[in-house]
């Protein structure tokens, strides 16, 4: 319980750093935005500014969504690791515990202890089943957030690259 705990806690210090981290960015960019907001002399000027500042704004949402996933991602991996290894041990001691009560178990209690070790079996199926839909289910997910970002960063680049006066319609 107390692994789960620490882990849990180093997810949140690292999401609060990154927070922290994207704050301090944040608030510097606008602070350069607002100077060469203040420099603009024409229309055309606030336009090119306007697409240039997007530009930063996109990539740092892009750049934080990965972050974050990214750390909350590995933690549940690493939770996962420790509920597998914790599982692994109470399947030890449970074995362990017919073992030790089948010695002094009165004759004809075999077909109990055998149900126990099938529904024991059982148990090991459907924890290993579910793990993998579990880990698949991370899998896709990690895929669609990588196509998502990857589209959403394309998009930002042809729409800032493209010239002036011939911004396709959202």
């Amino acid at each position: 319980a107390l692994t789960m705990a620490g882990t849990a806690l180093n997810c949140i210090e690292r999401l609060a750093a990154l927070n922290l981290n994207t704050a301090r960015n944040l608030l510097a960019g606008a602070a350069d935005n607002n100077k060469a907001l203040l420099s603009i002399k024409s229309l055309d000027e606030l336009s090119a500014f306007q697409t240039e500042a997007a530009r930063p704004a996109a990539e740092a949402a892009v750049t934080y969504s990965r972050a974050a996933y990214a750390i909350c991602t590995e933690t549940v991996e690493e939770m996962s690791k420790i509920a597998g290894s914790q599982y692994d041990v109470l399947k030890a001691k449970t074995s362990a515990a017919i073992d030790e009560a089948l010695k002094s178990a009165p004759a004809g209690s075999e077909p109990a202890v055998a149900a126990l070790r099938s529904t024991m079996a059982a148990t090991d199926s459907a924890y290993n089943a579910i793990t993998k839909a579990a880990k698949q289910v991370g899998e896709m997910a990690e895929s669609n957030m990588t196509v998502a970002t990857d589209s959403a960063v394309k998009a930002l680049t042809n729409v800032t690259a493209m010239p002036k006066g011939k911004k396709k319609a959202a």
